[in-house]
C-alpha cells in the first residue's frame, strides 16, 4: 500500500507565502476560480452557435 506523505508546516508556510507573493504581484493563479470560469463562459452553448451557423449559411441553396 502506497502511503502519500503530507508537506510539513513549514513547507505549507513557504508556499502559501509565495502564491501570496505572487498574487500581489499580479501574477495569475495556478487554477482559476469558478467565478472567472463562469465569467469567461460564452452566453451561447456550443450546439446552438452550431445550430445558427447551420441556418444562417448551410440551410439555403
Amino acid at each position: 500500500m502506497h502511503a502519500t506523505l503530507q508537506p510539513t508546516e513549514f513547507e505549507m508556510r513557504r508556499r502559501n507565502e509565495k502564491f501570496a507573493k505572487d498574487v500581489r504581484e499580479g501574477k495569475k493563479a495556478t487554477h482559476s476560480s469558478r467565478a472567472d470560469k463562469i465569467a469567461h463562459k460564452s452566453p451561447i452553448s456550443a450546439w446552438a452557435l452550431g445550430v445558427v451557423i447551420f441556418v444562417v449559411f448551410g440551410g439555403g441553396k
